[in-house]
């Protein structure tokens, strides 16, 4: 098969809005956590999330542009201008019929949906639907507007696993050049779910943190006194290409992406399996398929979603996975700093772990302070601050509602 890396990455995330300010943030511990500044919310549980900041759709697009794009769209076009700019893709001389987009969202046009219900239902009863809400909504339409916009004819289609979304996009990406259906893929996630139905949903739910005393630190993924996620926005857009494409057009090259893993906990809509079976088997899969042991790896950059059961089973699976070895890994959960970007988490964090494998850092683990005695404590959770490394293979784990499961192997450029 053919060898798939990666030479271009974008971000917008609450803690960079772009992709240098976006690592500086992961290096220097930052959180995204702020109150919420969307909506009223003096009668939601949670007041606080992870906004992108400082974000103004006219900086980026015309009126009439942005009135067709939904906030998950904005920040998918966004996250891959940066990415292509990044790459160095020559956009004249590329064969664009070998070029695709693969793009995914857990929930896609969550504001334009609510909106267009709310100004609905307030009417008379008489349909008052503009002619972009179902093109602005549906999951699918930023991979279209991608393609569009910038004439790439090769595979075109969105992914949806929930929290895991972009990951499988990521990996549909690896798996279609290796079969040399395209030499090039534009791929990621977005999401753009703070508003009344996002917050209050997951609400419900009880999955998110309530901590609105200590909102900056709330999202304390392995701490005792963890009480749910941080919802977060934002997109990560990657450039992943047949190495022997690359290395033809003088591309600079990031990392290799070696293995994936995709597996199904099936056992509960919401929670994890109480052992993390999903999660040692996707973690397994994905080492077997870049034949790789798993003393070979330095770093994982876990789900860590601060949820009380998630981070007990992930901790457990990799126990199960990498036995002694487990204790000279680097592990962390970034989404302490941006909070939980759902069907977009896989792609910023996908582009946490290349930069990793860049750099040698491992990105910290921020808001910890009390141990969890479910949890060993002998794993370095990379707790507080960045760590310097050598980190030469890593692991980007994804899991989603519904027991979806996705891992994705990265390796050190070494050509």
């Amino acid at each position: 098969m053919r060898r798939v890396v990666v030479t271009g990455l974008g971000a917008l995330t609450p803690i960079g809005n772009n992709l240098h300010d976006y690592w500086e943030g992961l290096k220097n511990g930052v959180s995204g956590a702020e109150m919420i500044t969307r909506f009223n919310t003096e009668k939601f549980k949670t007041r606080f999330a992870c906004e992108v900041t400082g974000y103004d759709s006219s900086n980026y697009f015309d009126r009439k542009e942005a009135n067709k794009l939904d906030l998950y769209s904005q920040f998918a076009h966004i996250a891959t201008e940066e990415a292509l700019k990044n790459s160095g893709l020559d956009l004249e001389k590329v064969d664009k019929d070998r070029v695709g987009v693969i793009w995914a969202s857990g929930i896609g046009g969550l504001e334009t949906f609510f909106q267009a219900i709310k100004q609905h239902v307030l009417g008379d009863g008489t349909p008052r639907f503009s002619p972009f809400f179902i093109p602005k909504m549906i999951g699918d339409i930023a991979a279209g507007t991608l393609s569009i916009k910038y004439g790439f004819r090769g595979p075109n289609f969105a992914t949806v696993s929930a929290c895991a979304s972009s990951t499988n996009a990521i990996i549909d990406a690896i798996n279609y050049i290796r079969w040399g259906k395209a030499d090039v893929f534009v791929t990621g996630g977005s999401e753009a779910a703070i508003n009344e139905p996002g917050i209050g949903g997951f609400n419900a739910l009880q999955a998110l943190s309530t901590n609105n005393a200590e909102f900056k630190s709330a999202s304390r993924p392995f701490d005792k006194t963890r009480d749910g996620f941080v919802l977060g926005e934002g997109a990560g857009a990657l450039i992943v290409e047949a190495h022997e494409h690359a290395v033809a057009r003088g591309a600079r090259i990031y990392a290799e992406l070696v293995g994936t893993g995709m597996t199904a906990d099936a056992y509960h809509v919401t929670a994890p399996h109480p052992e993390g079976l999903g999660a040692r088997n996707v973690m397994k899969l994905a080492l077997g398929d870049a034949c790789l042991q798993p003393e070979d790896v330095d770093y994982i950059n876990v789900h860590g979603t601060a949820t009380p059961l998630g981070d007990i089973s992930e901790t457990k699976a990799i126990i199960n996975v990498f036995g002694e070895h487990a204790y000279n890994l680097n592990i962390s959960s970034t989404k302490s700093m941006t909070g939980h970007l759902l069907g977009a988490a896989g792609a910023i964090e996908a582009i946490a772990s290349i930069m990793a494998v860049v750099h040698d850092i491992a990105p910290p683990t921020i808001n910890f302070k009390v141990p969890d005695d479910d949890i060993d404590q002998k794993l370095n959770l990379t707790l507080n601050k960045a760590q310097k490394k050598t980190i030469n293979v890593a692991i980007s784990n994804t899991f989603g509602f519904g027991g979806h499961n996705a891992s994705i192997v990265i390796k050190k450029a070494d050509f």
